[in-house]
């Protein structure tokens, strides 16, 4: 194989992420801060791309590594329409597609920044298991109204990534094996992964599931029916509390769970409670992908930014243990789980797919 240079580009809410790296080693990253006075300058997600592409050139700059030495750029992907899992050129379908996405995010910068530096050097630009992927089966998409159906939107990049660990780990294939992987960080998603295809998960996006730091999670039916209706709240402002106001931010104000054990240390019972109920509610969501599995689960596995938590995996651990064996991989190591997409696409070992076709 020969030898490959990679820049991998994961663009966020309150930062954009880089790294560099040969041969899937990262030589060179970078987290680059973006305060709330500079994103709140821009009117729209969108208006953000120069402005990114700047920083990014800027980290280039002061790195010393020339953008010429690239042998391709890999970004996240954004809100697209349902994909399977891969690695994908960017083209230009999809860069109208996320111009034009109904869903205003900070991932759906990223394939728009690597296509630009890409094409103006001659080498190709991907993304690697977007958000929309969706591999769920028909009945999995059954929400009980006809006319709604369940979305498949979840933290698809890490999940399958983790997933993949995981099998190497153990000298298994991903495709042999059922795996549950629960992603626990700002939003949780648990997928039920069936011999390499996640046939079930929670949109943790728009608020299934279990509620997060940050979310809600599922919530009864009727309250949010009479909190739309009756309490003068706008369509926004609803949004909000379900969406950066709900879970862990709405119990005890603070969306850090850091935080929140050191309240737990100092003696907080609500803290406590709190923080247990959602480990009770994410060791429920496990057992659910376990029945959709029907008990033929190999590993259950535990990753993202909240698995650095002993306490809320050993809350987790107790309850889903008998389920099978877990797996605890803390964090999200998107930068990595990238570069290996398209390393994988650039020597040859996997065909890159084309988007929209």
């Amino acid at each position: 194989m020969s030898s490959m240079k990679i820049l991998a580009i994961n663009p966020g809410s309150t930062s954009t992420k880089v790294a560099v790296s040969l041969d899937k080693e990262i030589i060179k990253e970078k987290s680059i801060p973006h305060s709330p006075r500079e994103i709140s300058s821009f009117k729209s997600i969108l208006e953000q791309c120069p402005f990114r592409k700047r920083l990014i050139l800027g980290f280039f700059d002061e790195s010393n590594i020339s953008l010429d030495s690239l042998n391709g750029i890999v970004a996240r992907g954004g809100f697209l329409k349902p994909v399977l899992c891969g690695t994908y050129r960017v083209n230009e379908i999809m860069c109208h597609d996320l111009r034009n996405s109904s869903k205003e995010h900070a991932s759906n910068l990223g394939a728009l920044i690597a296509k630009d530096l890409a094409d103006s050097r001659g080498i190709p630009a991907f993304i690697v298991d977007p958000i929309a992927v969706d591999e769920m089966t028909d009945m999995a998409k059954i929400s009980g109204l006809q006319g709604v159906e369940r979305k498949s939107l979840f933290h698809a990049l890490n999940q399958k990534a983790v997933a993949r660990k995981i099998a190497e780990k153990h000298r298994r294939q991903y495709e042999e094996l059922n795996l549950i992987v629960a992603h626990l960080g700002g939003g949780i998603t648990v997928g039920a992964h069936q011999k390499g295809r996640v046939i079930d998960v929670n949109n943790g996006v728009d608020g299934d599931g279990p509620f997060s730091p940050e979310r809600t999670g599922g919530l009864p039916v009727e309250s949010i029916v009479e909190m739309c209706f009756e309490s003068g709240l706008s369509k926004k402002e609803v949004y909000q509390k379900i969406k950066g106001r709900g879970g862990l931010v709405s119990y005890l104000e603070t969306n850090d769970a850091r935080v929140v054990e050191a309240l737990i240390k100092q003696g907080n019972r609500k803290a406590f409670f709190i923080f247990e109920a959602m480990a009770y509610q994410i060791a429920k969501e496990i057992g659910g992908c376990a029945a959709v599995l029907k008990g033929k689960v190999d590993f259950i596995v535990l990753t993202g930014g909240l698995a650095y938590s002993k306490l809320l995996v050993d809350w987790i651990r107790e309850r889903i243990n008998f389920i099978a064996p877990v797996e605890v991989s803390p964090g999200e190591n998107e930068l990595e789980a990238l570069t290996d997409g398209a390393y994988r696409v650039l020597n040859g070992l996997e065909k890159a797919k084309e988007y929209g076709e």
